[in-house]
This record gives C-alpha cells, sequence and structure tokens, in this order.
C-alpha cells in the first residue's frame, strides 16, 4: 500500500530517533550496570527494549506504506553520572513525546489512521512509563540526595555479573 511521502518521510524521522533513544538507554544502561546500580541497569535495559519495540513498529509501517526506512540514528550526548543519564533520557524522552504528537497530527491531516494509532500507543507509553518514571526518579534524587538515591538502586547483582 503506497503511503503519503509526508507520512513516511515523518516515520523515518522519528525511527531515527527511536534508534538513538535506543542506543542512549543502551550506553546508559551498560554504564548503571559497571557502576554496580543493579536495579538501574534492569529498568534502563528494559526501557532499551521497548524503545527497539517503537522502533519495530515504525520500521514495518514504513515498510507497509512502500517506503524506504532510514536506519541511521540520530545524533546523541549520552550523560556520564547517574543524575546527568537520568536528566539525559528525560530530555529525549520529552523530545520524542512532542515529535510524536507533531506525527499524530500529520497522520489526521492526512488520512492515516493506522500510523496515527501506531504513534498514539508509543506516546502513551512515552508519557505513562518512560518520562513518569525518569520524572520520578529526579524528584527522589532531590527528596533523598544521590548517594542515598544511589545506594538503593544497587539491587542484586545479575547472575553474569
Amino acid at each position: 500500500m503506497k503511503g503519503h511521502p509526508e507520512v513516511i518521510d515523518y516515520l523515518k524521522f522519528l525511527l531515527r530517533g527511536e534508534l538513538a533513544a535506543r542506543d542512549q538507554y543502551f550506553l546508559h544502561s551498560r554504564r548503571y550496570e559497571d557502576l554496580g546500580l543493579h536495579a538501574l541497569y534492569a529498568r534502563i535495559n528494559h526501557e532499551m527494549e521497548e524503545e527497539t519495540e517503537h522502533a519495530d513498529a515504525l520500521l514495518r509501517r514504513i515498510l507497509f506504506l512502500e517506503g524506504t526506512p532510514d536506519m541511521r540514528p540520530d545524533a546523541f550526548e549520552p550523560g556520564e553520572t547517574v543524575e546527568q543519564m537520568l536528566r539525559k533520557d528525560l530530555d529525549l524522552e520529552y523530545l520524542v513525546r512532542d515529535n510524536l504528537a507533531k506525527g499524530i497530527a500529520l497522520c489526521e491531516r492526512h488520512g492515516d489512521y493506522v500510523s496515527r494509532e501506531v504513534l498514539v500507543t508509543q506516546l502513551a507509553d512515552t508519557e505513562e512509563d518512560h518520562t513518569h518514571w525518569l520524572e520520578q526518579q529526579l524528584r527522589l534524587i532531590e527528596m533523598v540526595g544521590l548517594q542515598n538515591y544511589q545506594q538503593s538502586r544497587m539491587g542484586e547483582a545479575s547472575p553474569s555479573a
């Protein structure tokens, strides 16, 4: 099924963003693991997997609409400290949220309600899960301090660690 070129181009733009989000979460999760913050590693590794699922849904939709995917992730600047990583991830989620909202409006203008539904699903996940959780973590750091927060996120080491 041939899709509207403007919708396909925007889906390709979103795909590059999801790939960058996946890569940022991938790096951050491994930094948490290296620091011994196993609970943070587990959560951010899960976020990386969800970003991969988002990218997969966009990729499949682009192919269905007879578009040519662009698999080059957008550039990103990872954090180095725990607080920086959480802040960078939250800033990224805010950007993704705004981009998804624009994509939803574009799909509506062109009557592509299936693509719109893909984006609505991703927007709900972005707002209700990713963004909310990251905001909570940064509030916890403000409330209990970075050292106490980090201690609470050590969790159990994985069997491979």
